[in-house]
């Protein structure tokens, strides 16, 4: 049976390696394609990348937007990635709406193509590329509440029947995925992934506390170490914001070795 999503922060590893057939992926790739089986259809998808920050929210609007190979040392056939899915310019449009009703001067970009925290993940979740896709940006000053009242912002856009993708990584500290002693790191990375499931699964949690808490992530036990910068926890908040409550499934699993996870609402 599937069931309609508003919003789901998926943790979308390490640049193209997913598609690249990358054993340290495979969790990752096997449960894209699990929870797929368990969504209805969206009329159409944002997606909120890590990869794109911007001086104000910035919503890709082109009919159909070329992908931008933002990576780099990987083989030639990693450039020759294709995910032709089509652009929504009204879509684009009423996200732009919305934002500028709640205060946060957002802009159209009709030149911007989609990154790979977009292509790699829906390349997986929908591979034949079908539903139209529009990207927001992230907004360059990282400030949490702000990216929380972007997702408020988005509740019941096109009429409820979009679903709102978070393309981050809940672990995103790059030197640890190589270093050679793991034991400290591994340490941090379990406690913070205990702090964030409870952050966001929690029931005992009132949703002013649940609020607080993401606010205040940077207090949560190894989350400096996980997150030098928070770009790729960024987009979790926003998807917590378009709904506010707490997430209906989180998913458990290993990308590179390391603790990561999924939250659907």
């Amino acid at each position: 049976m599937t069931r309609h999503r508003s919003s789901f922060y998926l943790s979308h590893g390490g640049g193209p390696m997913p598609l690249l057939g990358d054993p340290g992926h495979q969790q990752m790739v096997d449960r894209l394609k699990a929870v797929a089986q368990t969504m209805a259809t969206p009329s159409a998808i944002v997606v909120v990348s890590a990869h794109w920050e911007a001086d104000r929210p910035t919503i890709t609007a082109a009919d159909s937007p070329s992908l931008i190979y933002d990576y780099y040392g990987f083989e030639e056939r990693a450039y020759q990635i294709q995910y032709p899915a089509p652009g929504a310019p009204e879509l684009a449009r009423e996200i732009h709406q919305k934002l500028h009703q709640a205060g946060l001067s957002p802009e159209l970009d009709e030149q911007r193509g989609f990154d790979h925290g977009m292509f790699v993940p829906l390349s997986i979740l929908f591979p034949e590329a079908a539903l139209p896709v529009v990207q927001l940006s992230l907004n360059r000053n990282l400030d949490v509440a702000q990216h929380i009242e972007m997702g408020r912002a988005l509740k019941g856009l096109g009429d409820g029947k979009v679903l709102v993708i978070g393309s981050g990584f809940s672990f995103h500290n790059m030197r640890a995925f190589f270093a050679p002693d793991q034991g400290q790191a591994n340490q941090a990375n379990a406690a913070f992934e205990r702090w964030l499931i409870e952050t966001c699964t929690s029931p005992r949690l009132s949703e002013p506390q649940r609020r607080a808490r993401l606010i205040r992530w940077e207090q949560a036990p190894g989350a400096r170490f996980c997150h030098p910068r928070e770009e790729h926890l960024l987009p979790l908040m926003l998807c917590y914001g378009v709904n506010e409550s707490a997430a209906m499934e989180h998913h458990e699993l290993e990308i590179l070795g390391k603790r990561a996870s999924f939250y659907l609402w």
